[in-house]
């Protein structure tokens, strides 16, 4: 997996994350859990920038193990909007699936970055 296709996934994950977290907001007028979604999905991203501008190696494995761990959360969060019945299966599905193939992006990386040191 290149940097590139990382840092565009995770933007991308970022962009429905905040129009998904709109939707729930105006729609479904849950303000915490949603609230607590957006900062992580979008952390996801933010940190996998950081990774790609990271000076030294176990830098940029630090800031994607921060990314994954941000991606993890926000799906926690997403389960648990789903069990709460805030969003449907599908809504959850969807973006879980979009969320999951991230987190094993951002997996990868790391894994393959480690053997490498």
């Amino acid at each position: 997996m290149s940097e590139s296709i990382v840092k565009t996934k995770s933007f991308e994950l970022a962009v429905r994350g905040v129009n998904f977290y709109k939707y729930i907001v105006a729609e479904k007028k849950e303000y915490i859990m949603s609230k607590q979604f957006l900062r992580s999905i979008i952390s996801v991203g933010e940190n996998v920038r950081e990774a790609v501008n990271a000076q030294i190696k176990p830098d940029f494995i630090h800031k994607l193990a921060i990314a994954q761990k941000e991606c993890d959360e926000s799906m926690y969060w997403l389960e648990l909007l789903k069990v709460t019945s805030y969003i449907s299966e599908n809504e959850f599905k969807s973006m879980h699936e979009q969320s999951n193939e991230v987190l094993k992006i951002i997996r990868s990386i790391i894994i393959t970055s480690k053997k490498n040191l």
